[in-house]
């Protein structure tokens, strides 16, 4: 322990809790995901429940290796219009374990799709093929290397997780990308998500630009909340504050014991979770291997597939 240790006020508790009403959060979301599509749609009932389908089954896919890698408070939820994300935490992540997750996602739905695809061309079933195409293009996009995507989150834990700023460069790249491509196709809600991006690309730079203070001032902020000393929390509090002016105003107001709360808070937030670099050069082979077959394969089917039953019901 650090000599100087006991020289440095006790950090305060972090408070973490359980998150109860996992299934009823996921549920509210999902039926006010449906009555928005509903009225976006125009009451197309069997397109919602397809899309369901291709999402549920996604989520599930990173539900399932969440579970079954230990991590703690998992939850799904949907956004109306947007889609649906699976969020958890582990203390110690593994980078082998994370891209597990991240395909655990995508490579369900793509099979899937390619199954519907091959059994619909030949029993000529139309809505086999239209739900077979849904789960290819949603899953497929969603493996573009664009961030926040599945895609996007595999290259950084793959190849630059380590490196910060090209994580910054990355998701502002993507925001732009994303923005561009919305008003090529004249797709406005494309744009926005793009612009919602951005938002979250100014938080990201945020973020750097405190964990550069931090890597300056030699605080060791690759770190667990119950592993920091306090002397790195101390010192980690007062980088986070001069970021935050709003902090120093409710210091000055709030009761010490809800500023503790707060400042726990905002410190883990800016804490980087220890991550085992366990995935080997054959590891990542093999990942990305299986990334460019599931494009291929996909482009492959559906150029192959004789979509004339669709055609003729319209």
């Amino acid at each position: 322990m650090d000599e100087f240790e006991s020289y440095y006020p006790q950090k305060p508790h972090l408070v973490e809790k359980e998150s109860r009403g996992n299934m009823a959060s996921t549920v509210f979301s999902l039926l006010l995901f449906i009555i928005t599509f509903a009225w976006f749609l125009g009451g197309d009932y069997s397109l919602i429940f397809m899309l369901v389908a291709v999402l549920v089954i996604h989520e599930l896919g990173h539900f399932a290796l969440m579970k079954l890698f230990n991590y703690k408070n998992v939850r799904m939820l949907f956004i109306p219009l947007m889609g649906a994300f699976v969020h958890g935490k582990k203390k110690i992540y593994s980078q082998k374990e994370r891209a597990l997750v991240l395909l655990a996602g995508p490579l369900p739905g793509i099979i899937v799709g390619l199954a519907c695809l091959y059994f619909g061309s030949d029993t000529e079933m139309s809505w086999l093929l239209e739900i077979g195409v849904l789960f290819l293009v949603l899953n497929v996009l969603n493996l573009i290397p664009l961030d926040p995507l599945d895609g996007g989150q595999l290259l950084k834990n793959m190849f630059f997780g380590k490196f910060e700023l090209l994580q910054l460069i990355f998701a502002l790249l993507s925001s732009l990308t994303v923005i561009v491509a919305g008003w090529i196709w004249q797709e406005w809600i494309i744009v926005a998500f793009g612009f919602f991006l951005g938002v979250r690309v100014r938080n990201i730079q945020k973020l750097y630009n405190i964990r550069k203070d931090m890597k300056e001032e030699h605080l060791a902020y690759v770190s667990t909340y119950e592993e920091l000393s306090n002397k790195d929390f101390a010192g980690i509090k007062q980088i986070v504050m001069e970021y935050t002016p709003a902090l120093k105003v409710y210091e000055e107001q709030a009761p010490q014991e809800k500023f503790d709360a707060i400042i726990a808070s905002q410190v883990n937030g800016v804490l980087i979770a220890p991550t085992k670099r366990d995935a080997s050069f054959l590891f990542k082979l093999v990942v990305m291997a299986i990334w460019i077959a599931s494009f291929v394969a996909s482009i492959y089917m559906v150029l192959n597939t004789n979509f004339s039953t669709i055609f003729n019901e319209l």
